[in-house]
């Protein structure tokens, strides 16, 4: 802080000390006696260090209001220090106008965020029904090619619950419901989901029970596991899907083509695909981002560990929500 002080006002400590040169320099062409001289220099310099610390104090008094209307800006301009001269003035007045300018634009933009939700959210909904009606129809055909097209069509209404999700995970309120929930439901409930899709790949799958209990909110975690399980379904052409439990730790290992090294440590960003994905042609690096956008929200931790042809394994930390939201 001194320092700081220092630098903003060097230029009138120069200008001081050159004032007391110049006093000291007139009294000795004067042939003034050198106790004069000194008790003269020795009066300014007193009195400049007084000034000094007074307005050092000031300073200080100063930048504590400003950092803490720094830390309470949401809440607005209240508490400005009154300005010390025209200049401050301008600049209080140019910050009052920003913030004004900002506040505006966050409004619109919440309102086109909401309009979006909505829209998206109405979307959804109706798009749901021919979904259902063409799986009506096809259960009903029965016929040789209606167990792989029920297959797509299921796929697609899992594109259609991730538009929504990616939605509402942009959304102020994220419609968390956190409580104590049992694992094995949830993911019996997923399972149970791509109990058609294991059958069409021919793929075996092993669960073993976990028989833990934990603070989360069911319908997101659902989705995390689901998605994963999508991603180990698209990647994984024969072998097996495993689910099991490390202690407090939920993990799912395939038997895919796995994940090249250099794209591991982005295979969480947004948009990101990695070879695998740009070879599938049909990846949109937005699932693997929800999983930890959501499992972030939810207080848990997900890590990927995987080797080119040997498969992937995802782990999941459940441990961690009780710290969150304790």
């Amino acid at each position: 802080m001194l320092l700081s002080y220092l630098r903003r006002h060097y230029k009138v400590i120069i200008l001081f000390a050159i004032f007391i040169i110049i006093f000291a320099a007139v009294f000795s062409l004067y042939d003034l006696q050198v106790e004069a001289v000194a008790y003269a220099a020795l009066l300014c310099f007193c009195t400049g260090l007084v000034a000094f610390f007074f307005g050092l104090l000031r300073y200080i008094q100063r930048h504590r209001a400003l950092t803490e209307l720094m830390r309470n800006i949401e809440i607005g301009l209240y508490g400005l220090p009154e300005p010390d001269g025209q200049i401050e003035t301008d600049y209080q007045d140019m910050l009052r106008s920003l913030y004004a300018q900002n506040l505006k634009v966050r409004s619109e933009a919440d309102g086109a965020r909401r309009d979006m939700e909505d829209y998206y959210t109405l979307w959804v909904h109706q798009i749901k029904t021919p979904i259902a009606a063409m799986r009506l129809l096809l259960a009903e055909d029965g016929g040789a090619n209606s167990s792989p097209l029920l297959g797509e069509l299921f796929k697609t209404e899992q594109y259609v619950d991730m538009v929504l999700q990616y939605v509402r995970l942009s959304s102020d309120s994220s419609d968390l419901v956190i409580k104590q929930c049992a694992l094995d439901g949830i993911i019996k409930g997923s399972l149970r989901k791509y109990a058609r899709l294991f059958a069409l790949k021919n793929l075996d799958f092993s669960f073993e029970e976990t028989q833990l209990t934990v603070l989360t909110d069911e319908k997101w975690l659902a989705f995390v596991i689901e998605q994963i399980f999508s991603n180990s379904l698209k990647y994984t052409h024969t072998g097996r899907i495993s689910i099991y439990a490390e202690k407090e730790t939920l993990v799912i290992a395939d038997t895919g083509i796995g994940i090249r090294p250099e794209d591991l440590p982005r295979v969480f960003e947004r948009g990101y695909t990695g070879a695998s994905g740009r070879a599938d042609k049909k990846s949109t690096g937005i699932g693997l981002f929800l999983c930890r956008s959501i499992l972030n929200k939810l207080g848990h931790g997900i890590e990927i560990e995987s080797k080119v042809g040997v498969g992937t394994t995802v782990k999941i930390d459940l441990k961690s929500a009780e710290a969150v939201f304790e």
